[in-house]
Formats: structure tokens, C-alpha cells, sequence
């Protein structure tokens, strides 16, 4: 049997360069939008994660950035906590509330679907993250196609 000979990896120890950046760091220009829409249920994988991170860096990078929870999206709006709403019962249950909070103080916008809030998830808007503007349902088509009009880049996050 062969032998492993490689010493262990440390802490601090590098597996990749992950200082190499291929390709130039894009900025908007003056005007430029972004719309990410999320149509993923909270917790049921890494998407709604990611491109909540996205979004952050898409506001970073100067898009006037919308994000948008409709269907079971809206689960990322919810204010969540155990025992209490805004406990941390354990670590990255805050994930959603924690970065969409950021997006927002940074200047980013959430709308979340009434529709969705209500007849699908079986809450009120006062359930929602403080900031989030709830939207009726016919709105929500109306966003993405204003976003479209303006020529915004466009996120879309579908989890079946």
C-alpha cells in the first residue's frame, strides 16, 4: 500500500491562491441597477444564503440593488429567534435576518409578496424584518419588469 508522506495540513495553511483575481473588478456605473429575486425556502439550502451575499456585493459595487421574496422567499423575512424572536437557538440561525439587516443599512431594498406572507406562510407583515416593505402580490411581476425596463442585472434564486 502506498505511503502518505505529505505532513498534515496547519492552521493558517493555504489550500488555493485565493489572492489571483482573472478577471477586472466591475463597478456600476452612474445609474446602474440589480434586482435579486428569491423564490427559495429558508434553510433548505445555500442559495438563499448566497445571493443574499450577492446582493450585498452587488450594493457594494454601486447597483442601486433590489431584492425581492415572493412564494416561499418570504420565509427569509421572517423574524425568527428561540425561545425569543431574535435568540440565536444556534449558529447561522440569524443568517438570513443578519445579512438582509446589512443589505438594508447599506442602502439596499426587500420587498416581500403579501400574498406569500399570508395565504401561503400564514403571517402578517409585522412578522417581517424591520425595513422589508411589503408588496401586493400583482406587484410583484410589476418589479421585475420595471428592473427589466431599466436595464438592471437580474439574479433569479429558484429552489424546487
Amino acid at each position: 500500500m502506498p505511503a502518505v508522506t505529505a505532513e498534515p495540513h496547519k492552521k493558517g495553511d493555504y489550500f488555493v491562491d485565493y489572492e489571483e483575481k482573472v478577471f477586472e473588478d466591475v463597478k456600476a456605473k452612474p445609474g446602474e441597477k440589480a434586482l435579486v429575486t428569491f423564490h427559495t425556502v429558508a434553510f433548505e439550502g445555500s442559495i438563499g444564503l448566497v445571493n443574499l451575499l450577492q446582493a450585498i456585493r452587488l450594493q457594494r459595487k454601486g447597483f442601486e440593488t433590489s431584492v425581492l421574496l415572493y412564494g416561499p422567499g418570504v420565509t427569509l423575512g421572517i423574524q425568527r429567534g428561540f425561545p425569543k424572536i431574535g435568540d440565536e437557538a444556534f449558529p447561522g440561525a440569524q443568517n438570513f435576518t443578519n445579512q438582509i439587516t446589512k443589505f438594508m443599512g447599506e442602502g439596499g431594498k426587500v420587498y416581500a409578496c403579501r400574498f406569500a406572507l399570508q395565504a401561503l406562510y400564514g403571517h402578517g407583515e409585522p412578522s417581517l424584518i424591520e425595513g422589508i416593505r411589503p408588496i401586493n402580490p400583482l406587484d410583484v411581476l410589476d418589479l421585475i419588469l420595471l428592473h427589466r425596463r431599466d436595464g438592471a442585472f437580474q439574479i433569479d434564486t429558484w429552489t424546487l
